[in-house]
């Protein structure tokens, strides 16, 4: 039961949707309504407004981290501390509030691992970065990001917050179907360019 209590509570934050309530703070257009239609920083980004995209990345990055903190604060086990943090990634995919269509989990994961680990958490931030400026493809960075979490787990962390990772770096793998296909393609848009195309 406690667990469960503990993995509600994270889904519920983890729904938060950053990007729409920072939009309408800031008086911009619903993030819904263009580029891909997502409810990501990446996304947010192709409004023309940095602010708006840097304060909704730290946002849902937070929700995970502050999820984690708080199960650790509570004295919660590392098995349920993971549990955490996957209901927090699960929830900014499928939020409630949004009839379960939600982001794609990048930054919420990799706020989750930071709080978990901030070794990994770091170490995967790091792998982000470094693909970015490489290939400036913000989905291939991401993408690559959450595959060498689950190995970065295991070489610095623990078994659960290794399959932690995992989990988290399958659904959003799941949720780049489309991005992959650009890319396999040379469609996809680099950091900075406005996809145009409707949602």
């Amino acid at each position: 039961m406690t667990a469960a209590l503990y993995a509600l509570g994270a889904y519920l934050l983890g729904s938060i949707p950053f990007a729409i309530l920072v939009s309408r703070a800031m008086g911009l257009a619903d993030p819904r309504t263009y580029g891909s239609g997502n409810i990501g920083a990446t996304n947010v980004l192709r409004s023309g407004n940095r602010r708006a995209a840097l304060l909704t990345l730290l946002g849902d990055a937070a929700k995970g981290w502050v999820a984690v903190l708080v199960a650790r604060w509570l004295g919660a086990p590392v098995e349920v501390v993971a549990l955490v943090a996957f209901f927090a990634f699960v929830g900014h995919v499928f939020p409630v509030w949004l009839k379960f269509n939600g982001g794609k989990g990048v930054a919420t994961t990799l706020g989750t691992l930071i709080a978990a680990n901030w070794m990994v958490g770091i170490g995967a931030c790091l792998v982000w970065l470094i693909m970015a400026v490489l290939f400036r493809y913000s989905s291939l960075s991401a993408l690559i990001a959450v595959a060498a979490a689950p190995f970065l787990a295991l070489w610095v962390g623990t078994v659960p917050q290794a399959f932690l990772a995992a989990f988290a770096a399958v659904l959003v793998w799941i949720r780049h179907h489309e991005n992959i296909r650009r890319l396999l393609k040379g469609e996809e848009p680099k950091i900075g360019k406005k996809k145009t195309a409707a949602p």
